[in-house]
């Protein structure tokens, strides 16, 4: 099995050769590059590809890797909204997916956004920098007694949920599947999570239904001083309606890892950028918003997981038994 990854980090570099030993039939280059219409061609004499959740896998990059002869696209992520799957599935690519590397990775990042924005340790910090010890404007709430709001329970946010419960909050819950697992978390309609909830945490997948689920619609029914936080893909919020939210002084705070625009800026450094007619740009001018670049799951036990899971989907077809869980 030969293996081209697209868009590798040296962090997936690490986490990946530390782990590759153990898969001796499995072979793998690296490619700093991410894929495109322009580098797809580099996967000629190929059996997989591998890419990550920023990599536009569309239907023509699907096309031409079948041409190439690609059998499977890896993604060495949860989420596959960034692969067209019906042309996949047209060209006999199969495609398969880590579902569950770390869900304690990217709840406590959500947990740790929506402490960081509560607190207003990102104004904290900067303040004490320059000297000044003053706390006017630094008033927080606890979130001790407070409404914990997690949309979507699948295992991140069980695991979102359970962090809430252990800090002594009240926990409602939105999912189209209720699980009955957790005996603590309360299910309720999504109207009703808007209204009650203190503090509301996504741990969605981006569908056609889910899409903008957080509209001004939305936003107009939570609560005033809420706390909002996105782990999971930044098209589930309309960050246009996010603005005027944040103007009309809805919320205490707002902790986004995923933003709608952040394709041309997760994992790259653009520090000498100018960022026209940007809406990160704009989201980044209110004080209380923190915007972190896709790093929720950036933990070294999570990046393990991704590695193994990764190697083990690459080996189960390998071996005519794909691991159906993986598969999208």
């Amino acid at each position: 099995m030969k293996i081209l990854f697209y868009d590798t980090k040296p962090y997936d570099r690490e986490s990946f050769e530390r782990v590759m030993p153990e898969y001796e039939d499995v072979t793998v280059d690296f490619l700093k590059t991410d894929i495109s219409h322009r580098t797809v061609y580099l996967a000629k004499g190929y059996d997989a590809v591998c890419v990550f959740v920023a990599s536009d896998v569309n239907e023509k990059i699907v096309r031409s890797l079948a041409e190439l002869g690609v059998k499977l696209i890896l993604l060495r992520c949860a989420g596959y909204n960034n692969v067209c799957i019906e042309a996949a599935k047209q060209h006999g690519i199969t495609v398969m997916r880590v579902p569950g590397y770390s869900p304690e990775a990217v709840a406590e990042h959500a947990l740790a956004l929506a402490f960081a924005v509560n607190r207003h340790i990102h104004k904290a910090y900067i303040k004490v920098r320059e000297n000044n010890f003053s706390l006017v404007g630094l008033t927080g709430n606890n979130f001790h007694g407070k409404t914990a709001g997690i949309i979507g329970m699948g295992k991140i946010g069980a695991a979102m949920a359970k962090s809430c419960h252990g800090i002594g909050m009240k926990v409602i819950a939105y999912d189209l599947h209720e699980s009955t697992d957790l005996s603590f978390v309360e299910y309720v309609s999504l109207n009703e999570l808007f209204s009650r909830s203190d503090l509301i945490s996504l741990h969605c997948p981006l569908t056609k239904d889910t899409y903008h689920m957080i509209d001004i619609e939305a936003i107009n029914k939570m609560k005033d001083n809420v706390i909002l936080v996105n782990t999971s893909r930044g098209a589930l919020i309309s960050s246009e309606d996010l603005i005027k939210g944040i103007r009309q002084h809805k919320f205490a705070g707002v902790g986004l890892d995923v933003y709608e625009e952040e394709d041309e800026n997760v994992f790259e450094n653009r520090e000498d950028d100018i960022l026209e007619n940007s809406i990160t740009a704009r989201l980044l001018s209110f004080p209380n918003v923190i915007i972190t670049s896709h790093q929720g799951f950036l933990t070294e036990e999570a990046l393990e997981a991704i590695s193994k899971t990764t190697l083990e989907n690459a080996k189960s077809f390998k071996e005519g038994t794909p691991i159906k869980e993986n598969m999208v």
